[in-house]
C-alpha cells in the first residue's frame, strides 16, 4: 500500500510538471524563426508527455494477484499447439510437453503447413493433428487466426490453451489458471512470455519485463489485460460468441450494402422521364418507401429475414402492378436485369449507380435489380470459408483485437503473473525485427480498423489501456525529431527554443527527474534500460509499421505475412544492412560532437545551448549503441554468463 500511495504521487507529479512544462515550451519558448524544427520538437515533447500519462494512468490500479484459485475438475481442455513452417523436431519437443501437462485434456498439432512428415509424427507420439481442409481453397487463409479458427470448428473443449510452435508449456500451466474460470464472466486468462535462449544481457530486447509485470498488471487493474498470442486460455463459449456476434454484424453489414444499393437503383429509375407515368410513378413511389422502412428497420434492429421477406413482397406486387398497366411497353432488355447487381453488392463506393447509370432504367429493369440485390442476402459468408470466425482476423495479428471485442461484449479478463511456459526468442537482428514490424503493423492495423477510443461497449479506461498500447507505436516519429534537434544545433547554430536559462531548466529537470523515478519505482528493479534504448533505436521499425499498417487500410495494399524464424538465419554483414538508418544517424552525431566541440573551443559558441546539445548527442549515441552488441550476437549459449 505505502508503494502504491508513492506511485500515485509520482505519477500526479509527473503528469503536473509535465503539463507546467510543455505549456511553457507551447506559449512562451518556442523560436518561430526556426518553426520547421521548433514545432516539431514541441509536438515530439507533447507525444511524450502523453505516452508517459498514460503508462502512468496504466499502473494506476497495479493488480498484482494473489494465488489463483484452484482448477476445479472435470473441465474439457483443448491445447492448441499452431505451426506453419518451423522444424519438425521443435514443434514436436512442444507437443510433447503439451501432451504432459497435468491436467486432462486434449493436445492438438494446428499444422498451417499441412506437411506429411509432421502428421505422421504427431500420431505417432499420440498428439491430434489437424489442418485446414479443401474448403479454404480460394479465400482468404488468416494466417494464425484463421488457422485457429479452423480447429475450434473441428474440437469442442470448454477452454482452449494456445501456444505458439516453440513455446514449451509447464505441466502445471493449467492446473494455475483454470481456477479463474470459476468466474463465469472470465473469457481469457493471459501468463507471460517469457524466453529461455536470452543471455543475461538480453543483446537483442527479446524479454519484456515491462510489459509482462507492471503494464500487464496495470490493465488488469482495469479489466483490460489482453491476448498477446500465445500462453493463454481462452474460454470457448467467449470465443463462439465473439464469432457469432461477427457473423451476425456482417449479416446486418451486408443488408445495409444491399438496402442502399437497392435505394440508388430506385431513384436512378424515379429521376427518369420515361418513368413519369402515375402507375409506375406510384409503385416506384412504394417500393421506395418500402426500402426506407427496411432500412429504418434494420437500424432498430428488426429480424432481418422478416423485413427482407417484406420487402420482396412489395417488389413483387409493385412489378405485379407495373405489368398489369402496359405489359407490351414495358419489355424488360435481357442485357439488363440483374446482370451487374450481384456483383456490385459488396461494393461501399456506390459502384453499383456507376454501373446502372449508361442503362435506360426501365421501372422492370430497375425491380429487377433491386430483386437481383436482394436474393444475394443469404445466411452463408460467401467472402470466407467458414461464416463464423471467433478470433479476429483484421490485421496480422490476431490477438489484440480479439481480446479488444471479448471487453467489448462486457467479458472479463485476467492477467497471470507466473511462468508457465519457456519459449524461444530470435536469435539475429533480422529476426527480431521481422518481429517487431509484425507486432507494429498488427496493432496499427487494429488502430485504424476498430479505433478503440470509438468501439461501444467498453468503459473510458479501457479504451485507454487499448489506445496507450497502440499510441506508443508512433514513437518512431517523436525519435526523429529527438536526434535531428541537437545535430541541428551543434552544426547549424539554431536553436528550437527561445532560451536556455533558468526559465527552462527550471520546468524540464523536475519533469524528467521525477519521470525516471516513476519508472524506476514502477519497474521495482525490473531491468528497463534495454526497453528504453530499443523504443528509440528502433525508429525506423515503429514508422514502418505505422506507414504500412495504413497504406494496407487505406490503399489495400497487402502486408504479407512473416512466420518469425526460429533459428538463426543472417550473416553479420547482411544485418549490418538492416541498421543502416541507424548507422547514418550516429554519424551525423558523431560529425555534430566534433563540430560542436571545435565551435564552443574557437567560435565562441553560445556555451549553455552548447552543453546542453552535447549532453543530449551523447545520450542519444548511447540509445543507438544498442545496435552493436545486437549485429554481434552470435547467439544463445547456454550457461554462459553474460556471453
Amino acid at each position: 500500500m505505502t508503494r502504491m500511495v508513492l506511485l500515485r504521487i509520482l505519477i500526479l507529479a509527473t503528469a503536473v510538471l509535465g503539463a507546467n512544462y510543455i505549456v511553457w515550451r507551447w506559449l512562451v519558448s518556442l523560436n518561430w524563426d526556426a518553426w520547421w524544427i521548433a514545432v516539431p520538437l514541441v509536438l515530439a515533447e507533447t507525444y511524450s508527455l502523453i505516452d508517459v500519462c498514460l503508462f502512468g494512468l496504466t499502473i494506476w490500479r497495479a493488480k498484482p494477484r494473489p494465488a489463483p484459485p484452484e482448477a476445479p475438475d472435470g473441465r474439457t481442455v483443448d491445447v492448441f499447439i499452431a505451426t506453419y513452417n518451423e522444424p519438425v523436431e521443435l514443434v514436436l519437443t512442444t507437443g510433447r510437453a503439451a501432451r504432459d501437462i497435468r491436467y486432462p485434456h486434449k493436445t492438438w498439432i494446428l499444422d498451417d503447413g499441412a506437411r506429411d512428415d509432421l502428421k505422421l509424427a504427431a500420431q505417432a507420439e499420440g498428439i491430434g493433428y489437424i489442418s485446414r481442409g479443401s474448403e479454404w481453397a480460394g479465400f482468404q487463409r488468416h494466417a494464425k487466426a484463421g488457422n485457429i479458427n479452423n480447429a475450434l470448428v473441428d474440437t469442442e473443449g470448454e477452454f482452449i490453451l494456445i501456444l505458439d510452435a516453440d513455446m514449451i508449456p509447464r505441466p502445471e500451466i493449467l492446473d494455475r489458471t483454470l481456477g479463474y474460470f470459476t468466474d463465469d464472466a472470465v473469457s481469457l486468462v493471459q501468463t507471460p512470455q517469457v524466453f529461455s535462449n536470452v543471455s543475461d544481457r538480453d543483446p537483442l530486447g527479446s524479454q519484456a519485463p515491462l510489459f509482462y509485470g507492471p503494464i500487464q498488471q496495470g490493465k488488469d487493474g482495469w479489466n483490460a489485460a489482453f491476448f498477446c498470442g500465445s500462453n493463454a486460455v481462452l474460454r470457448r463459449e467467449a470465443l463462439m460468441q465473439l464469432g457469432i456476434v461477427g457473423y451476425v454484424r456482417e449479416i446486418d453489414r451486408s443488408v445495409s450494402i444491399a438496402l442502399r444499393n437497392a435505394a440508388q437503383v430506385l431513384r436512378a429509375a424515379r429521376n427518369h422521364p420515361a418513368n413519369a407515368e402515375p402507375a409506375v410513378r406510384t409503385a416506384l413511389d412504394t417500393v421506395t418507401e418500402a426500402v426506407a422502412v427496411a432500412r429504418s428497420s434494420l437500424a432498430a434492429g428488426a429480424p432481418i429475414g422478416e423485413l427482407t421477406y417484406d420487402l420482396h413482397r412489395k417488389v413483387d406486387s409493385a412489378t405485379s402492378s407495373i405489368v398489369a398497366v402496359d405489359l407490351a411497353s414495358l419489355q424488360v432488355d435481357p442485357a439488363r436485369g440483374r446482370h451487374g447487381a450481384d456483383d456490385a453488392l459488396q461494393s461501399d463506393d456506390g459502384a453499383l449507380l456507376t454501373q446502372i447509370s449508361d442503362r435506360d432504367p426501365s421501372p422492370l429493369s430497375a425491380l429487377e435489380e433491386v430483386q437481383a440485390v436482394l436474393r444475394r442476402v443469404g445466411i452463408d459468408r460467401g467472402d470466407e470459408a467458414q461464416p463464423v470466425m471467433p478470433l479476429a482476423t483484421i490485421s496480422v495479428t490476431e490477438d489484440m483485437a480479439t481480446s479488444m471485442r471479448l471487453h467489448g461484449l462486457g467479458w472479463k479478463t485476467v492477467f497471470h503473473n507466473e511462468l508457465l511456459a519457456d519459449g524461444l526468442a530470435p536469435e539475429d537482428v533480422g529476426t527480431m525485427l521481422t518481429q517487431r514490424l509484425r507486432w507494429g503493423q498488427g496493432t496499427m492495423q487494429v488502430f485504424l480498423k476498430e479505433n478503440p477510443l470509438l468501439q461501444r461497449g467498453m468503459n473510458a479506461a479501457q479504451r485507454l489501456m487499448y489506445f496507450s498500447t497502440m499510441w506508443s507505436y508512433l514513437g518512431g516519429f517523436a525519435a526523429i525529431v529527438y536526434f535531428a534537434a541537437p545535430i541541428i544545433f551543434l552544426i547549424a547554430g539554431i536553436l528550437p527554443v527561445n532560451s536556455l536559462a533558468l526559465d527552462f531548466f527550471a520546468r524540464f529537470i523536475p519533469f524528467m527527474a521525477v519521470n525516471q523515478l516513476l519508472f524506476l519505482v514502477a519497474g521495482r528493479g525490473i531491468p528497463t534500460w534495454r526497453g528504453q534504448q530499443y523504443s528509440l533505436a528502433l525508429f525506423p521499425v515503429w514508422i514502418s509499421a505505422c506507414t504500412t499498417a495504413f497504406t494496407n487500410v487505406v490503399l489495400r495494399i497487402p502486408l504479407g505475412f512473416a512466420v518469425t524464424p526460429k533459428t538463426r538465419r543472417l550473416t553479420t554483414e547482411r544485418q549490418w544492412s538492416l541498421v543502416r538508418p541507424q548507422l547514418v544517424v550516429m554519424a551525423l552525431l558523431v560529425i555534430a560532437i566534433v563540430v560542436g566541440l571545435i565551435n564552443a573551443l574557437v567560435n565562441d559558441a553560445e556555451l549553455v545551448g552548447t552543453a546542453v546539445n552535447l549532453a543530449w548527442a551523447v545520450f542519444d549515441l548511447v540509445v543507438l549503441s544498442v545496435i552493436f552488441p545486437a549485429i554481434t550476437y552470435k547467439g544463445y549459449v547456454p550457461h554462459s554468463k553474460g556471453s
